[in-house]
């Protein structure tokens, strides 16, 4: 299991203590340090869809141009996301081919029970 994220991002410290509270093992992957590919947030598009992933309430989606936020497709989103990766919403915890991104420690408590 990997927990993917901002390791200052305080929604991804929520996580990442409930899971150590609940002794769940999990890898951290930080998308600053260790990077994403398009692979990777194309695999996670297909799954949660982009809409999901895609942060527009974020600083960083109000840093980009006005060219970068119109017109916004699967693609186009997947390109910038891999580009900027904190317009992703975090955290984003993947098991296998599950994917469960955000933090509320209900939904944690409901999909490991």
């Amino acid at each position: 299991m990997t927990l993917y994220g901002i390791k200052n991002c305080d929604t991804v410290r929520k996580a990442r203590k409930w899971l150590e509270v609940e002794n769940i093992d999990y890898t951290f992957h930080d998308f600053r340090d260790d990077g994403l590919t398009t692979e990777t947030v194309s695999q996670w598009a297909n799954i949660v869809g982009w809409e999901t992933l895609f942060n527009k309430r974020s600083t960083s989606f109000r840093g980009l141009s006005d060219a970068d936020k119109i017109d916004i497709t699967q693609d186009k989103a997947i390109a910038l996301m891999v580009q900027h990766p904190t317009l992703i919403k975090r955290p984003v915890l993947v098991n296998q081919s599950n994917i469960l991104v955000g933090f509320k420690a209900e939904q944690y408590q409901a999909w490991f029970a």
